[in-house]
């Protein structure tokens, strides 16, 4: 394996993410909790800061980029709720933490791959961590609900 795939595999495990697919879609327009959006745009702010780290180091070795595509079945999802996807996100999520994971592991010669993809690894694991949190309060009615009981302001939304 050429020292720059690594970094091609990390920047492509990444940008076709479910969450990147649903913030290229417009996360505010899904129905579902806000605090499901706000997170999920977090997610997406951590992966895209990656990816153009990982692009950046790409472009500085004279490598093009590649065209990354989202799977076709993620069209299918433009009218569900947020937390209905939820499930396939945090899936996704674990799934790209263990590929970033391997890539690592096999990145010994490339300090620059190995080092963004330990930190997708953490990222990943982070992020589907908060959200199996958010989607278990999500389910038991406790979204919203401040820890003292007390009811939260909701995130004002993007435009």
């Amino acid at each position: 394996m050429a020292k720059t795939d690594l970094l091609v595999r990390v920047l492509q495990t990444l940008e076709s993410s479910p969450a990147m697919y649903l913030a290229e879609s417009g996360i505010w327009s899904y129905p579902g909790d806000e605090g499901l959006k706000v997170a999920l745009a977090d997610l997406v702010g951590d992966q895209k800061s990656l990816s153009a780290r990982a692009a950046a180091i790409l472009e500085d070795r004279g490598v093009n980029l590649p065209r990354v595509a989202y799977p076709l079945s993620y069209t299918a999802w433009h009218d569900l709720d947020l937390g209905y996807l939820m499930s396939r996100v945090i899936d996704r999520l674990r799934a790209q933490a263990a590929e970033c994971d391997a890539l690592a592991a096999n990145a010994a010669d490339d300090a620059a791959a190995a080092e963004l993809a330990i930190e997708a690894v953490h990222s990943a694991r982070r992020h589907a961590d908060a959200l199996e949190q958010l989607v278990a309060r999500s389910r038991a009615g406790l979204l919203g609900t401040a820890p003292s009981g007390a009811v939260s302001a909701a995130p004002a939304a993007a435009s």
